[in-house]
């Protein structure tokens, strides 16, 4: 990436042309659809308005979204909606997940979640009980659990990491920085790297820890470079780096449309830095290729 990226607040004007998004296509994506409707599931595809909806349903999986689609925090950079709910929680949920990954059948199955500030548990029970659900339904299917930082409450994260998902991630989501403007003001860079750090410590044996980081919006190289190390310090073993997009006006800006070539050289010099797998590209989230990059990396650490 350039070393003097635009200041937040003046983006690009159009999108370049390295940036593109496939149109819906087969029998799969329909299925996907249905079965998001019909079972009432909450996606991150829908929400956060994922580049890579029509190629991951098509390709027949989603994003599931647990404890309802309303966010209690305001990142600058989320679509998701915020609204303090109060409590109020589905205790069907857990369920009806279940119901969709078995019809689904699927080997690998990620879940995440919208902040709950306004749970004592930050929603880690739901979170529990619903991998519990999966294990129940569908017991070869390994589980991709991407959770917030739960107000860095110890009790949370054990309840959690007792569930035994398979990989715990937990998105950094810029460079130190920048933290406190993009994310919302109750987040901490910090806080996440301790909540990736006590996973590791805690977890089962085995337990794969992910995070990921969005560029373009106005981190340097240097910045890059030291993220990387701090991920890796607290045990991180994958990492997804993709390009910010902006949602809606509302949001922040997008300060620098960053190549592909770059991202493939960021990707070298994240494993580099250690990583066990790093999925890097302009359209690249934290769930992208999910199962391909948990694999690959354990392949290589055998």
């Amino acid at each position: 990436m350039s070393s003097g990226a635009a200041e937040l607040g003046h983006p690009p004007q159009r999108l370049p042309e390295w940036v593109r998004v496939r149109p819906p296509q087969g029998t799969d994506y329909r299925a996907v659809r249905e079965t998001v409707a019909g079972l009432g599931l909450g996606t991150v595809c829908q929400e956060a308005r994922c580049p890579n909806l029509s190629e991951c349903w098509s390709a027949g999986t989603a994003t599931l979204m647990l404890l309802g689609t309303d966010c209690t925090r305001r990142c600058g950079f989320c679509a998701v909606t915020t609204h303090w709910p109060n409590g109020a929680v589905d205790r069907t949920e857990p369920e009806r997940v279940a119901e969709g990954i078995a019809r689904w059948g699927l080997r690998y199955a990620v879940l995440t979640q919208v902040c709950r500030d306004d749970l004592d548990d930050g929603g880690a029970s739901l979170m529990g009980e619903t991998v519990a659900a999966i294990r129940t339904r569908s017991s070869s299917t390994l589980v991709e659990l991407l959770i917030g930082d739960l107000g860095g409450k110890e009790s949370s994260l054990r309840t959690i990491l007792g569930s035994a998902p398979d990989v715990l991630a937990h998105n950094l989501e810029t460079v130190r920085g920048l933290s406190d403007r993009v994310r919302d003001r109750r987040a901490s860079y910090d806080r996440s790297l301790t909540v990736l750090r006590e996973a590791k410590e805690w977890g089962k044996p085995g337990l794969v820890t992910k995070s990921s980081v969005m560029l373009g919006l106005g981190e340097q190289a240097d910045e890059l470079d030291a993220t990387f190390g701090d991920l890796r310090d607290a045990g991180v073993d994958l990492l997804t780096l993709g390009q910010y997009l902006r949602p809606t006006p509302r949001h922040l800006s997008v300060a620098e449309y960053v190549r592909p070539e770059t991202f493939a050289a960021l990707r070298a010099r994240a494993l580099a830095a250690g990583f066990a797998g790093v999925e890097a590209g302009p359209l690249v989230r934290s769930s992208y290729h999910a199962e391909d990059l948990f694999r690959a990396a354990r392949s290589r650490a055998a």
